[in-house]
């Protein structure tokens, strides 16, 4: 069984900067990815970025490109979202996702939430103008 617990929420106002951290206690499997995804209420969740275990290749999502990385200490167990640059729109509840599956046609990781097996329970990120 696999367990995540993120932390690093907080206000911040816009321009700023947050890490996100995700405890992870279980088994990863390499052939799999991990993710961050967010979502506001009355939309669906949105994958963020993501990042393949075996190898490290990452992913985002158009909308944080450039602002966001994703990251993992496999030392610590812990993956990290830095998040730079954050704007009003990135304000929303993140959760971080374990076992994620790697496309083979796409040579990427999904980023649709129902290729996640594992959630945590979300840390709240608001920016403010």
């Amino acid at each position: 069984q696999v367990h995540l617990v993120e932390s690093g929420g907080g206000s911040v106002q816009a321009g700023g900067s947050l890490r996100l951290s995700c405890e992870v206690s279980g088994s990863i499997y390499s052939s799999y990815c991990m993710g961050w995804f967010r979502q506001v209420p009355g939309k669906e969740r949105e994958g963020v970025a993501a990042i393949f275990i075996g190898g490290g290749s990452t992913y985002y999502a158009d909308s944080v490109k450039g602002r966001f990385t994703i990251s993992r200490d496999n030392d610590k167990n812990t993956l990290y979202l830095q998040m730079d640059s954050l704007k009003l729109e990135d304000t929303a509840m993140y959760y971080c996702a374990g076992d994620g599956l790697y496309s083979l046609s796409n040579n990427s990781c999904s980023m649709s939430a129902e290729s996640f097996t594992y959630w945590g329970q979300g840390t709240q990120v608001t920016v403010s103008s």
